[in-house]
């Protein structure tokens, strides 16, 4: 079989090989912010350019390269576009129904307050989704859940993505920190302790920074002591889950007591003012803070216990599809019942004159190592089937027969069609990217820059989520990369490789891969480029202050304490 060593600097100076490197990037970056380019048509351009430079400047085979992207494609739409297509389906089968219309009252009758409902909504609840299933499901949901209860599409999609930033660490059950064990050899128990170690304080400030994007700063310091609660009770629990039981369970045992200390401190605190305004930066209209308090919060007014029962059911309703679909989720990213399901079919494809053929060199690796290439098709183990289940299940129960079910199914998949096209071009993209090594040009790039490597090292992570999506393909992607620069500059491995992650997570929110699904959920299509524009600066800001926190650990006592073995 033909093999083909990665060529990391074609050009003899590895500042212009990078540049290279990153037009496919900047090509996206531009036609979906600057030219109002639809998202597919953007993704698809990008990943032309992609296909061109791996060819022709950095001397990729033609036909690997295309190998490559094929297997990007197929792996976007199973299993990222099989998830965005079910959790839509169950959402529209919520509002056919109606059950979606009695959701909206009883997160109302928490609180009125929009502020809080965002707490509620897009931080605690879709941190458990993030801790259960990740790849997208979480901004799928609350997107879904916020556009619903009335919140603007920008507002919806945007503040979704914001949200979902510190879960995503240890998603999925924990799945970025195995697969940046597994790379770099690290001890998979001090790696979660020491990401654990840089979290924490981004969970305590992100719920505040999620609010001033939403209502500004003077709307933020209203509601304070509320989202101290929802931060302490989420960086609390994921600190010493972290540290002492591990990676796995972080973000849902986290995400679990976040919600129910909140649900229940808004028991006995309202705000003020109540905030009704559901668009970014808009005037929030106040009402008196008695309305939040008396019967109107309550059914349980003249008509007595029967009112407060008729409540009760349909508040039960209203939440059972959702509920489902929570047991559903968790039971799925178990990893007994995925090595069950996986058991009735599992189905490895290695991608012949792919698989093993590109090899990754030094300084990227140790030693040249032959990169896999396997297409794993295990349609039953797959998050997005736990949902189709989930969803039929909850259609049964709201009332639809399978006739029903299946035409609903086919109006989602129309509705969904230009979203999964740039899914899947986007992860052809990213797929080319790691392969034609790309990635690792503009890793060694920020790999050059010396005593400032603990702050460009943490960027770097958040470039590889940017560009593939998903925190496990960038630890994946940098991990050993992280590692071996550490080492090389004298600098803890464990501290940066853990830098990753973490900085990886804030690059989250602008993956072509996530704005395709806040669209999607939110029924915005071809308006990602007015969401990448909006997150952005709150990705970059968000990014850099990680980079600053890596630095003093590093370099500055007493947060030189906190790197584990260091």
């Amino acid at each position: 079989m033909d093999t083909w060593n990665q060529l990391y600097d074609p050009l003899g100076s590895i500042l212009l090989s990078a540049l290279v490197a990153a037009l496919p990037v900047a090509t996206m970056l531009i036609a979906l912010a600057f030219l109002h380019i639809a998202a597919h048509v953007a993704a698809i351009a990008a990943l032309v350019v992609a296909l061109v430079v791996a060819v022709v400047v950095f001397g990729m085979p033609t036909a690997i390269a295309a190998k490559a992207a094929g297997l990007g494609i197929a792996s976007g739409l199973f299993p990222i576009g099989w998830i965005v297509l079910n959790i839509i389906f169950l959402y529209r089968l919520t509002v056919a129904n109606g059950s979606f219309a009695r959701l909206q009252d009883t997160i109302a009758a928490v609180t009125p307050d929009r502020r809080l409902q965002l707490l509620l909504i897009a931080f605690a609840f879709g941190a458990f989704f993030e801790g259960a299933a990740g790849f997208g499901t979480p901004v799928a949901v609350t997107g879904a859940v916020l556009i619903g209860l009335g919140f603007s599409p920008l507002a919806a999609s945007g503040l979704s993505l914001i949200a979902n930033t510190a879960p995503v660490a240890y998603g999925a059950l924990g799945t970025p920190v195995i697969a940046l064990a597994g790379v770099t050899g690290l001890d998979l128990m001090d790696l979660s302790a020491m990401i654990g170690r840089q979290l924490p304080f981004f969970s305590l400030l992100v719920p505040f920074w999620l609010i001033w994007a939403f209502a500004g700063f003077r709307g933020m310091l209203q509601i304070w002591p509320a989202i101290l609660v929802t931060g302490v009770s989420f960086a609390v629990p994921q600190f010493l889950v972290s540290n002492y039981m591990g990676p796995y369970l972080v973000d849902v045992i986290a995400a679990l007591v976040s919600l129910a200390c909140l649900t229940l401190f808004l028991r006995v605190w309202q705000p003020r003012e109540i905030w009704t305004s559901t668009k970014l930066g808009g005037r929030a209209a106040a009402v008196e803070a008695m309305t939040a308090r008396g019967t109107g919060r309550s059914p349980a007014g003249g008509a007595g216990g029967a009112a407060a029962v008729a409540f009760r059911g349909s508040t039960l309703l209203a939440w059972m599809p959702w509920l489902i679909l929570t047991v559903f989720v968790f039971l799925w990213g178990l990893g007994g019942v995925k090595a069950a399901l996986n058991g009735v079919y599992n189905l490895n494809l290695p991608i012949d004159g792919l698989h093993r053929a590109v090899i990754k060199v030094p300084p990227v690796v140790a030693a040249p190592t032959p990169e896999a290439a396997v297409f794993a098709f295990n349609i039953l183990s797959m998050t997005g089937t736990g949902i189709l289940l989930a969803a039929m299940l909850g259609g049964f129960a709201m009332g639809f027969n399978p006739l029903a079910l299946i035409r609903e199914y086919g109006r989602t998949l129309w509705v969904v069609r230009y979203s999964l096209l740039t899914i899947a071009a986007m992860l052809g993209l990213g797929y080319l990217t790691r392969y034609s090594g790309l990635d690792a040009t503009m890793g060694l790039a920020f790999a050059a820059t010396g005593v400032f490597y603990p702050f460009f090292g943490t960027l770097l992570g958040w470039l590889g989520v940017a560009l593939t999506g998903s925190d496990t393909a960038s630890n994946v992607l940098f991990g050993g990369l992280q590692k071996i620069t550490a080492q090389q500059i004298g600098l803890s491995p464990l501290l940066m490789a853990a830098a990753n992650s973490s900085g990886g997570v804030m690059g989250k929110m602008i993956d072509a891969q996530s704005i395709v699904v806040a669209s999607t959920a939110t029924n915005w299509f071809g308006h990602e480029g007015e969401i990448l524009r909006y997150v952005f600066f709150h990705s970059i800001a968000l990014a850099c202050l990680v980079g600053l926190l890596v630095t003093l650990q590093a370099y500055v006592p007493p947060f030189t304490a906190m790197v584990i073995g260091g």
